[in-house]
């Protein structure tokens, strides 16, 4: 009876969440290092939860560790610049064949055998259909390219349809040459060209510390104007810096709220939508707590 109970009170404590998210957009990115084999099923469930009460999910992935991986096994030497993949030709078909070709295929795997015999999941390339439109960063990266359109329609019409979108962040420009995308930066782009009420990070971390030697510093809430100063701050890892880019970019383009939160728990976006405690970071505009 108390687990009953327990159980209740969470269904009680999420319903005002999944009326005010019903019909909205979120766009979940999951990083590289996050994936794993139990989560990713955990997170299947989450996406199939929010989506059979109405919520909108797109699913963006990116995977640098196993594009790391992939490329030392063929003897290739992994290169960055300013925290960006060095991508040269060969480098790009090492990108496509881990981020289009396994990742992405496994995670809508995942997905669709734990839908059982209702199929939900569509994997999309940024190249399908002029999903991402690039321009190239800057020579020296080779085909690494910021996004410069979102085709927000492309993943509109299979929402429409009743399906879940999960997004490998290649790109091609106008000619059709493919690039290379930062995955948070590919997340922010589709959440602001969809207008989604939320945007949510899965990292390897519990979000944005004080300390980053301490996973109990969590910084719970702040404003965007608040993380722009942070950014740079010696306790911010370079890796988690094109995050809190990202979110602070997109909450101000107007994407509702931005998330930060850590992956490796089970279950970590349901706690960090449909609770009122939450579990990881969350970025507004504007401050209202």
């Amino acid at each position: 009876m108390r687990d009953a109970s327990a159980t209740a009170r969470v269904l009680v404590q999420a319903l005002p969440y999944i009326r005010r998210f019903a019909g909205r957009s979120v766009v979940v990115k999951l990083g590289g290092a996050a994936l794993d084999a139990a989560l990713d099923r955990a997170l299947a469930q989450d996406v199939l939860l929010l989506r059979s009460v109405g919520v909108r999910v797109v699913l963006v992935h990116g995977g640098g560790p196993q594009v790391d991986d992939m490329m030392r096994r063929l003897d290739m030497k992994p290169e960055f610049k300013d925290g960006l993949r060095v991508t040269n030709a060969d480098t790009l078909d090492v990108v496509r064949m881990v981020l289009v070709g396994k990742i992405n295929r496994d995670l809508v795997g995942t997905i669709n055998r734990e839908a059982l015999d209702d199929p939900v999941a569509v994997g999309v390339s940024g190249e399908d259909g002029g999903l991402l439109t690039v321009t190239p960063r800057e020579s020296s990266l080779g085909f690494v390219g910021d996004v410069s359109h979102v085709r927000a329609s492309v993943l509109e019409r299979l929402l429409d349809e009743g399906l879940t979108p999960v997004v490998s962040t290649i790109g091609a420009d106008e000619a059709g040459q493919p690039y290379n995308i930062n995955a948070d930066e590919a997340a922010r782009a589709i959440a602001v060209a969809m207008a989604a009420e939320k945007i949510v990070y899965l990292t390897a971390a519990p979000g944005l510390l004080e300390d980053v030697d301490d996973e109990d510093s969590l910084v719970p809430r702040l404003t965007s104007a608040e993380l722009y100063g942070r950014i740079e701050h010696e306790s911010v890892s370079k890796g988690m810096i094109p995050k809190l880019r990202a979110c602070a970019e997109a909450v101000d383009a107007g994407v509702g709220t931005a998330h930060i939160i850590d992956g490796r728990v089970p279950h970590a976006l349901l706690i960090e939508l449909l609770t009122d405690e939450g579990i990881g970071t969350m970025v507004r505009r504007e401050k209202t707590w």
